[in-house]
Formats: C-alpha cells, sequence, structure tokens
C-alpha cells in the first residue's frame, strides 16, 4: 500500500516538476525519503511532482482522520502593518527553504521580494541608468570611503580555484558508465533539485571544485576559532549609524514625493540622505553575495499610507533596528556594497560603486572562495558538526514559538492599555465625578474641600487611562519591533543550515567511493576541506547569532523594565496628589 500524507500548508507550484498542494489534503507518497528536503507524490486529483517535506505529514500506517480545525486567527497588536512582517499565509517556496526548524509555525519565509516600480521606483538623477561611467577604467574612489572603496586591487588579487585535474563535465548525476568502475573515477553525483538553496547559492559547485576566480585580500572573510568555537574575525574598526530625521521630498516640480533619512556614520561622521528604495537595492546585493550569513530583513513595503506619521515612524525605527545589525556583524559592516551605501555623497561616484556592486563576481560558488580559516585550525568533525546543527533547530524552534506567542501577548496586552484599560479607568473617574456634582449641590461651606476633592480624583483617573493607552508605546512596542527582527533572522537559518547539509552528504558519498575504491583518497580529502569551509561560516554564523541575541534581549528587558518601573511611579505619584486633596478637605 502507498505512503501516504496529510498536507500543513497550501502549496503552489511554480516550477516545472512541482505539484500544488491543498491545507488538509492526502496525498500519494512515491517514497518517504526526502531528496534535499523534497518529496515527491501525487496529491488528491491526480497530479504527480515534487512539493516541499516540511509543507506535509507523513501518515506512517494509522488510519486517515478527519483534517484538524483550522488555527486560531493570529491577532496582533493594531499598531502594526497588516499581518505584521509575517505573511498571513505560509509563504510559497522558492527551493529555498528545504532545510526547516520542524515544528515551526510556518516553514521558513521567502527571499525578500524587491521594490516593484509601484513604490519608491528607481527614476531619480542617482539611477540614471543611462550612465555609462561604471564602465569607465580606474574608478572614482569616494573621500572617506572606508575599508580602502573601491579601489582596484589588480595588484594584490591572486587565482583562487577548487578545480580538480578531472575533465569539464565529469560530475554528473549517472554512475552505471563501465569507467565508473575503475579505482579514481567515480564522481559525487549533483543534486537531483537544481532549485535548492545548497544548488542555488553555489555550496554543491564549491563543493565538487568547480568554483574559479579571482579573489581580492580586500575581499578574504576570515573564520577563527574561538574559546565557544568557529567565530567571525571581528571588524578591527567597529563603527555605528544613526538613521534619523525622515523628510518628505518632493522632485519633479512636486509631481513625486518619497521619504529620506539621514544617516550618519560614526566612523566617517559624514551625513548621507537614502531613500527606502536605497535600503531595498542594499539588502537585494547582501542576499545574493551571502548565502551563508543571516541578512537582517528591513522592513516590509506598504502601497498605501507611505507619508502617514505612524507608518513613518514604524518604519525607521525597523530601519534602525537593521542597522544596527548591519553594523554589528563583523561581515556585512565590511562589505563594500554596504560602506559605498553608508560613505558616498557624489552622484556620479554613487553610480560608479552601484554598478560595481552590480558586477561583483565573488557571488554564487566564487563566494565560497573568499572564506579561509586561520592556519592550524583543527579539521570540524561531520558528526560533531551535525550534532551542533541539531542543537541549533531545536534552539531555534523553541525561540520561534517563543517569539511568536511573545508577539502575540504584547499586542493583546498592548490593545487592552490603549483601548479597554483607558475606558474603564476614565469610566471610574467618569462615575466619581457624577458623585462630586451631586455633592456640589449642596452649599454647605464645610464642604467645598470634599467637593474639590472628589473633581480632582475624577481627573486623576482620567489621566491614568491617558496614560495606559499611551504607554505601549514606551515599552510594548520596542519589544514587538525586536521581536519583529530575530523572526527575520529565525527565517533565514534554515536555507543556511541547507547550505552546510548539502556539503556534508558530498562529504558521505566522497566517502563512501573511497571505500569502495572508486576514488582517489586525495579528491575525497579535497571536498571533506571544502565542506569543513562551509561548516566553520555556518557555526560562525550560528555563533554571532548567538552572541547579539543576548546582548539586544538583555538591553530590551531592561528599558522595558525600567519603563514599566517609572510608568507605574507615575500612576503612584498621580494617584498620592489625589489623597493629598483630602487631607486638606
Amino acid at each position: 500500500m502507498a505512503m501516504k500524507a496529510r498536507a500543513l500548508y497550501d502549496f503552489r507550484a511554480e516550477n516545472p516538476g512541482e505539484v500544488s498542494l491543498r491545507e488538509s489534503e492526502v496525498l500519494s507518497l512515491c517514497s518517504d525519503q526526502d531528496i534535499e528536503g523534497w518529496l515527491e507524490g501525487v496529491n488528491s486529483r491526480g497530479e504527480r511532482g515534487l512539493f516541499p517535506a516540511s509543507y506535509v505529514e507523513i501518515l506512517r500506517g494509522e488510519a486517515l482522520s478527519p483534517p484538524p480545525p483550522p488555527p486560531p486567527v493570529d491577532t496582533r497588536y493594531a499598531n502594526l502593518p497588516p499581518g505584521g512582517y509575517e505573511p498571513a499565509q505560509p509563504p510559497p517556496p522558492t527551493y529555498r527553504a528545504q532545510e526547516t526548524f520542524q515544528g515551526f509555525s510556518r516553514p521558513a519565509a521567502l527571499p525578500y521580494q524587491h521594490s516593484q516600480p509601484s513604490d519608491d521606483d528607481w527614476d531619480d538623477e542617482w539611477d540614471d541608468s543611462s550612465s555609462t561611467a561604471a564602465d569607465e577604467p580606474g574608478g572614482v574612489t569616494t573621500p572617506g570611503y572606508y575599508g580602502g572603496g573601491f579601489h582596484d586591487y589588480e595588484s594584490s588579487r591572486y587565482r583562487m580555484s577548487t578545480r580538480s585535474d578531472m575533465p569539464p563535465g565529469s560530475y554528473n548525476t549517472t554512475s552505471s558508465s563501465a569507467s565508473s568502475a575503475a579505482k579514481g573515477t567515480a564522481t559525487v553525483s549533483r543534486n537531483l533539485n537544481r532549485f535548492s538553496a545548497f544548488v542555488k547559492s553555489g555550496g554543491e559547485a564549491f563543493v565538487l571544485g568547480e568554483a574559479a576566480g579571482f579573489v581580492r585580500d580586500g575581499d578574504k572573510l576570515c573564520v577563527v576559532h574561538g574559546p565557544h568555537g568557529p567565530e567571525w574575525q571581528e571588524n578591527p574598526y567597529p563603527f555605528h549609524c544613526t538613521i534619523d530625521e525622515p523628510t518628505k521630498q518632493t522632485k519633479f516640480k512636486g509631481m513625486k514625493s518619497y521619504i529620506s533619512y539621514r544617516l550618519l556614520p560614526s566612523h566617517t561622521n559624514q551625513q548621507v540622505y537614502r531613500r527606502y528604495k536605497h535600503f531595498d537595492w542594499l539588502y537585494a546585493r547582501l542576499l545574493e553575495k551571502f548565502p551563508v550569513i543571516s541578512v537582517p530583513r528591513i522592513p516590509e513595503k506598504q502601497a498605501t499610507g507611505r507619508f502617514e506619521e505612524d507608518f513613518i515612524s514604524k518604519r525607521r525605527k525597523g530601519l534602525v533596528w537593521w542597522m544596527d545589525h548591519m553594523c554589528s556583524h563583523p561581515i556585512l559592516s565590511r562589505c563594500d556594497a554596504f560602506q559605498h551605501f553608508l560613505t558616498c555623497t557624489d552622484e556620479k561616484a554613487w553610480k560608479q560603486g552601484k554598478r560595481k556592486c552590480e558586477k561583483d563576481e565573488m557571488v554564487g560558488a566564487n563566494f565560497f572562495l573568499t572564506l579561509t580559516t586561520m592556519p592550524g585550525s583543527p579539521v570540524l568533525e561531520p558528526q560533531e558538526v551535525d550534532g551542533k546543527l541539531d542543537a541549533f533547530k531545536a534552539f531555534a524552534k523553541r525561540m520561534d514559538e517563543g517569539v511568536l506567542l511573545l508577539n502575540q501577548t504584547a499586542g493583546e496586552f498592548a490593545r487592552k492599555q490603549a483601548s479597554g484599560f483607558k475606558k474603564e479607568y476614565q469610566k471610574v473617574g467618569l462615575a466619581f465625578k457624577g458623585l462630586g456634582q451631586a455633592f456640589e449641590i449642596d452649599q454647605q461651606p464645610f464642604s467645598a474641600g470634599l467637593n474639590k476633592a472628589m473633581s480632582f480624583t475624577a481627573d486623576a483617573y482620567d489621566a491614568i487611562g491617558e496614560m495606559f493607552a499611551e504607554q505601549p508605546r514606551q515599552d510594548l512596542d520596542p519589544i514587538m519591533d525586536l521581536l519583529a527582527v530575530y523572526q527575520g533572522h529565525l527565517a533565514n537559518f534554515p536555507d543556511i543550515i541547507h547550505v552546510q547539509r548539502g556539503a556534508l552528504t558530498k562529504v558521505r558519498e566522497s566517502k563512501k567511493h573511497v571505500e569502495e575504491g572508486k576514488m582517489e583518497l586525495q579528491k575525497a580529502s579535497d571536498i571533506q576541506e571544502r565542506c569543513n569551509i562551509i561548516s566553520y561560516a555556518t557555526l560562525a554564523e550560528i555563533q554571532h547569532f548567538h552572541k547579539i541575541r543576548v546582548r539586544d534581549f538583555k538591553s530590551q528587558m531592561q528599558h522595558f523594565l525600567q519603563q514599566q518601573i517609572t510608568f507605574f511611579q507615575k500612576v503612584t505619584l498621580k494617584l498620592e496628589e489625589a489623597l493629598q486633596k483630602y487631607d486638606t478637605a
């Protein structure tokens, strides 16, 4: 009898060979063994194809029970954009999220979608596509450019290659040829799913020895072996950058409006102005370049209400968190594209740098050539790496659940403070006022003091209601902004881990070929060495995530509790003032 599975979420096929699923429908599996995070099966409409393994649960022999009831609607705090920082429905994957933290409330989110022409389009004077300045030799160096700017490092480049001595095309998906039986002629197979994160990131090509390119000295990314395991080498010149003064600007004689943010990097102390579309452009470049780094997500786009004060304020807070995580990352903070974004003030230099970043050759498989370890760093055992990844997946699953619960709880509590608590306190104040007005009918001189005290008490409760309504901006909103940042990070890690797991799979295959006498030991050792580099980078990124997590949540919880203390001190002071009125009544 064919193995059955039930769809946990809707899935829409977007590529050849995929099949669409509907939530709760029962499918027939061709095999219960997933291929790089994907299963093959037949849906209830008789369509056969691939779908994400994380979107279904396998029914192993039990009777098919009715589908579970739909989950309760996830209501959020009213001042969040619709759906918060997460899509309301599970996003259709793009073969990037095959490796997921099992048990998350939703599969890993989609890669960020860039701006569409409807919002912040690329039509201003800094983005003239007719410019050919980027093609001119000897690019312009931006004054004050950090980390060497966009100098031509031809004199400091060296050729980097992972190619073995095998002829082109020797890596293939079949192993049935007669020559593969001879020692040293077997090859590690390619993944069947050519859309997986491991393949699309260039990780497979790198591990199989197919990457070749020139690496500048400034492009080298070093991983050191610290006291707690692999870590990114720290930025020797740390800095920070403020984002403030969002102002509405116009062009084309007022026909087009946009919001501009003032950035002030500490290492140049020279302010620059950037629009949301510039953040969007940079984010897209970072995603393309760094497949094993969790690039913080920028606040989502909004089609309407872009010039409303609340939206502008919330977007700025999200960009501040994004900037803080960018500046805190030892690798992202030194990226040429990021430094160009922070420092360039000249129109022509901006165009040159922008196009140079877009032509960066150190992406895909070539990116992995830039990863290096310190001489003498120990080789990481695959079993040890697997264990650490499993531990992190278990941690991330629980953290994701905790983040979602806290976000929902904080949102509900904030709504109660903004509406329910405010109304209740003002209702009490109105009741006191009504009784005080009744007392004022009595014109006895000795009752005047009591009447004034009753009126003051009514006003005090009305003011306390207003204080409750305003308080979430001071304590709960910052907590929820932080949670949104970490929801983005948690959604990034499945793809990062999938790249690493794919590399470990190739190591196991190569070892098996060596044991069977079908591959030379040197070729297998080369594969393991390249996998070791990816392992170092993955564990270094996990270590960095934990460092900033401890820093951020410690600081934010201190801020939250201090704001709570200050708030209740103000409430107490208001009540004490009302009490004193009765002492003199």
